[in-house]
């Protein structure tokens, strides 16, 4: 079955830190490009930060310095450290696979979301 899980959302207080994880299953994880997006009530999804099949990494202005994400090919895995958190990153935060190689480039495929809420 071809699925995005994520985890590791929750409440967290202003200038605290999350780890959100999204395992990956059902095809070539190591040929899809990786992706978090978020979505805050109100306001279209923004991706938040990427990485490549080559392990380039880009970050939206607004996390740059604060979040960090990595993959790990071996298990299937793509991470987002969130440091320093703001009320303002408190949204939905979903994983995102975009594949770069073999039969289905282009296709995307997304996560159900795990919410973070930043808050005192």
């Amino acid at each position: 079955q071809v699925q995005l899980v994520e985890s590791g959302g929750g409440l967290v207080q202003p200038g605290g830190s999350l780890r959100l994880s999204c395992a990956a299953s059902g095809f070539t994880f190591s040929w899809n490009a990786m992706s978090w997006y978020r979505q805050a009530p109100g306001k279209e999804r923004e991706l938040v930060a990427g990485i490549t099949t080559g392990s380039r990494t880009n970050y939206s202005g607004a996390v740059k310095g604060r979040f960090t994400i990595s993959r790990d090919n071996s298990k299937n895995t793509v991470s987002l450290q969130m440091n320093t958190l703001k009320p303002e990153d408190t949204a939905v935060y979903y994983c995102n696979a975009r594949a770069e190689r073999g039969r289905y480039v282009g296709r995307e495929l997304w996560g159900q979301g795990t919410q973070v809420t930043v808050s005192s």
